[in-house]
């Protein structure tokens, strides 16, 4: 041997890992098959060599050398070509490794292949293709090689696949149902193919069947933590909800330290509005794992919730001193300050909310409105200007929610002298034009109200909200009741779903004396949004129909939500005025 080669030799063995053409057949899951980090250059294994030619060991040593320089795509392109050159098991999953951690999908199925037909008998080339064309979403060739797997003699967790069957086709769900059937057969004893199966019945909606399936599991098997979680979700789907409580508690008395079994039965808990259940067990959770910081913070908001403010505060100031969550806490310090009057501490936590976060515009938005109720106008304009930092996108907004709360506190001159200098400067916002809209509404101002609605409507032929509006307006305020006909007919083209469009639709159905098309129209408006105005609108309609005794049942209901409206009590004033007040 060569000096070089020898030196070269020398060199692999110190600094090649993983090429060993003789694999050991282990049983490794899916996840452990590669690594799949850039960490693989750093690994260290016992090399074992066939014969290679001397550029194919240099080759090699490149492409380790590439890949602790962090050079990984290029490392594994070499390694690629050197598999297909020497076909070695070894080089096959060294180069493989390379592939995972560089996210090269199609070269990784392509060395899985090579690497099976070399060692037909090894199981991690056959784990590691069921995991690629599980990704892939080639779920029958995926059920080949795990089933493949399993007469080699290792373990695959058949519910990987089931997870994934929820959106396929009905028959190609049925017909991996009856695959993994007939594999049951073969192989009684693996129950991960029971619970395959109990998760594909459920998703062909057949619960029962599920249940059915899942009963077969535990007098197999016995019972589990898993088979009292599915269980509880599949009683809780076919509304058995009692039983499915009931079953969740017994399940975490027979498991307490189960976290996914006792985390489940807190949010079904709260989903049933049985707060206080649920709040135990978030506390339970907590004092198991006192550093799950998620958990906590859903016992936060439980108890936020459940108007336990101290106890939520106490925990939002715990996330803040270990840096989680600290837009969402000083979001939500924020509001338990402003519920408990403490308007100057809100603003100070409302203003810690960064951009990005998604309460980040709600926060703003209180800060404003806060310093304009505190008479501090001033500060708030500065703020939203800061806010801004000279971007036109922020100016309007911010400028829209500062003329908002002007407006809340009853300051409409100065609400009209910014809504008029900022639309002067950018006149086709439509969110401006719309706020100035409710400004000159509020001002009496009818004709520059519609102006302002026509603007808009010229700028955007299909905005739902100013056709809406101004439809109704007219048929509410005016005798042009088939010009506002048609505006809200626009408007429900659009928006064909939303309850105060069928609202206006219906009113002015009733305008024009068209009873039956009104009350049809405002029954679904209230049926899809229980509002007081609505009410007020359908009792009308039944009234001047005849049937009194129902319009008065819709208002008493209505007044019920909202024993302070003025607007019921004024449509019954006006149409009963001898009903007890």
């Amino acid at each position: 041997m060569s000096l070089v080669i020898r030196t070269l030799l020398i060199l692999t063995l110190l600094v090649v890992s993983g090429c060993a053409t003789s694999v050991q057949d282990s049983e490794p899951v899916i996840a452990d098959i590669l690594p799949a980090t850039q960490s693989v250059a750093a690994e260290s294994e016992p090399v074992e060599y066939g014969s290679f030619t001397r550029d194919q060991l240099t080759q090699a040593i490149l492409s380790e050398l590439g890949g602790q320089r962090g050079e990984m795509t290029s490392a594994t392109q070499n390694y690629y070509q050197l598999a297909r050159e020497t076909r070695d098991a070894g080089i096959i999953r060294r180069a493989l490794q390379f592939a995972s951690a560089t996210g090269e999908t199609a070269i990784v199925v392509e060395l899985a292949q090579m690497w099976s037909s070399i060692t037909p008998d090894s199981i991690e080339p056959q784990l590691l293709l069921g995991y690629q064309f599980l990704e892939a979403g080639r779920l029958d060739e995926a059920l080949v090689h795990m089933s493949r797997v399993m007469e080699l003699g290792g373990n695959v967790d058949f519910t990987a696949l089931s997870a994934r069957t929820q959106d396929i086709p009905a028959q190609q769900r049925r017909d991996l149902h009856n695959k993994i059937a007939v594999l049951l057969q073969s192989y009684p004893q693996e129950s991960s193919l029971h619970f395959a199966l109990v998760q594909l019945l459920d998703q062909d909606g057949d619960t029962r069947a599920a249940l059915a399936e899942l009963e077969n599991l535990k007098e197999a098997y016995g019972v589990s933590s898993r088979t009292y979680l599915i269980e509880a979700q599949l009683l809780h789907e076919i509304g058995q909800v009692d039983e499915a409580l009931t079953l969740f508690r017994e399940g975490v008395e027979r498991f307490p330290d189960n976290r996914l079994l006792r985390f489940t039965f807190a949010q079904m808990l709260v989903r049933e509005n049985e707060l206080r259940s649920a709040r135990e067990q978030f506390t339970t959770l907590v004092r198991q794992q006192p550093d799950d910081f998620e958990t906590l913070y859903s016992l936060a908001l439980l108890n936020l919730e459940m108007q336990e403010l101290e106890n939520a505060r106490s925990i939002f100031n715990r996330m803040l001193d270990v840096g989680y969550r600290n837009n969402e806490s000083h979001f939500y310090l924020g509001y338990i300050n402003e519920v408990q009057g403490e308007a100057s501490a809100a603003i100070g936590q409302y203003r810690q909310v960064q951009m990005d976060s998604s309460n980040f515009l709600n926060a703003q938005r209180q800060v404003v409105r806060l310093l304009i109720a505190q008479g501090r106008y001033a500060d708030a304009h500065q703020w939203a200007v800061r806010l801004s930092d000279g971007q036109p996108r922020l100016e309007a907004l911010f400028t829209n929610i500062e003329a908002e709360a002007l407006l809340a506190v009853n300051q409409n001159d100065l609400a009209e002298q910014l809504l008029n200098d900022i639309i002067a400067r950018y006149p086709e916002n439509t969110d401006l034009l719309f706020t100035r809209t409710l400004m000159h509404e509020r001002n009496g101002n009818m004709a520059a109200a519609e102006a302002d609605l026509r603007a808009i409507i010229a700028l955007q032929p299909n905005d739902a909200r100013a056709l809406n509006h101004l439809g109704y307006t007219l048929a509410d305020r005016t005798d042009r009741h088939e010009e506002a006909l048609h505006l809200i007919e626009r408007a429900i083209a659009v928006e064909p779903d939303d309850p105060a469009i069928i609202d206006s639709l219906g009113w002015v159905q009733f305008k024009l004396g068209r009873y039956e098309e009104a009350l049809a129209n405002l029954s679904r408006a209230l049926a899809l949004f229980p509002d007081h105005e609505v009410a007020a609108h359908l009792g009308e309609v039944l009234w001047v129909m005849g049937r009194k005794d129902e319009a008065i049942e819709v208002w008493d209901t209505a007044l019920e939500q909202r024993p302070d409206s003025e607007l019921l009590r004024d449509v019954i004033d006006r149409l009963n005025p001898d009903a007890d007040s």
